[in-house]
């Protein structure tokens, strides 16, 4: 069988064992996506798995730099990919997405110990750049008294623009783009 004879076996057993769970999303015919743990949980994460053109003569590729796992440190998403490409290594040349996915389930809570740590370290001493972002979103746009005056002239006692102030004049559009004779 030719590699997209394959996969195309392949995704209809990921798409009929997954077909009811919601933490699995099919991106397109050759990216999946399964999120393990609870939502908002610091231990949850989502693990992308990419084919290549030639899977599954290779290894498929990992990805965990999706928004979701943006409370997970560089190093442990390395050491997540590093220890499922270990443990499946020497399957190359066979479906293991599924595998893929359900060990990495199996093996969640090791993947992530190192997580918990991490989370209380960051939890305790909050940076430099958090306060000083805080102080610069107070900050108000200065006006000068000519712009205060014309934005006072356009607007009612309730500093809100009168009714109608971005209509159209029907007529005079219409004259300009209707048909001519």
């Amino acid at each position: 069988m030719s590699c997209e004879e394959d996969q195309e076996d392949e995704r209809e057993a990921l798409r009929s064992i997954y077909e009811s769970d919601e933490n699995f999303i099919e991106i397109n015919p050759t990216t999946f996506q399964y999120k393990f743990g609870d939502d908002g949980h610091f231990k949850s994460f989502l693990l992308e798995v990419s084919w290549p053109d030639d899977y599954p003569t290779c290894f498929p590729n990992m990805n965990l730099d999706a928004f979701y796992n943006k409370h997970i440190s560089c190093h442990l998403k390395e050491s997540i990919k590093f220890r499922i490409k270990e443990q499946f290594d020497m399957c190359v040349g066979s479906a293991v997405t599924y595998s893929i996915f359900d060990w990495t389930m199996e093996h969640q809570e090791e993947l992530m110990a190192e997580q918990q740590e991490q989370e209380i370290k960051e939890e305790q001493t909050p940076s430099k750049e958090d306060c000083n972002s805080a102080k610069k979103k107070e900050k108000k746009e200065n006006l000068t008294k000519s712009q205060k005056r014309r934005l006072a002239d356009k607007t009612n006692h309730k500093g809100e623009r009168e009714r109608g102030w971005n209509w159209v004049d029907v007529v005079k559009h219409l004259s300009k783009s209707g048909q001519k004779d």
